[in-house]
């Protein structure tokens, strides 16, 4: 079992089926790791996900339970605030992202993601890095 850390994006596909939910579903046989922020932020894929009619009410807040009984290790947001505003800052990415970012960097650890804005940012050349740091989730090997 494999230490890993993992954002929402991610987090969504293992309560409401989404391209790449399959290989979403693989990492729940690692040891996950994410910042509290994750709890924020799946709520508000399901809120957006209501919003736009893909569930309706009923299918959110069964998810909303579902999300409590996954099994992940949540590390608070606090203990990485500066990292990720430093990461921010040279990313020119926004800091949610970054503290999921500067959570694996201290655990020495990828990130698992399916933002394709985050991955391809942090493997540009001006961040050498990062280039390992953070993988796409439909990336060979993951």
């Amino acid at each position: 079992m494999k230490r890993v850390v993992v954002d929402a994006s991610i987090a969504v596909k293992w309560l409401v089926p989404e391209t790449d939910t399959m290989a979403a579903e693989a990492l729940l046989d690692d040891e996950l790791y994410a910042p509290d922020l994750i709890h924020a932020e799946v709520a508000n894929i399901l809120w957006k996900k209501q919003m736009r009619g893909e569930v309706d009410a009923e299918i959110a807040a069964y998810c909303a339970q579902a999300w409590l009984h996954l099994q992940m290790v949540v590390e608070p947001c606090a203990a990485l605030m500066s990292d990720a505003v430093a990461l921010a800052a040279r990313l020119g990415h926004p800091a949610y992202d970054c503290f999921y970012v500067a959570l694996a960097r201290r655990l020495g650890v990828v990130l698992v993601t399916a933002d394709k804005r985050l991955a391809a940012r942090c493997q540009q050349a001006d961040v050498p890095d990062l280039a390992g740091v953070v993988i796409l989730l439909a990336a060979p090997g993951h």
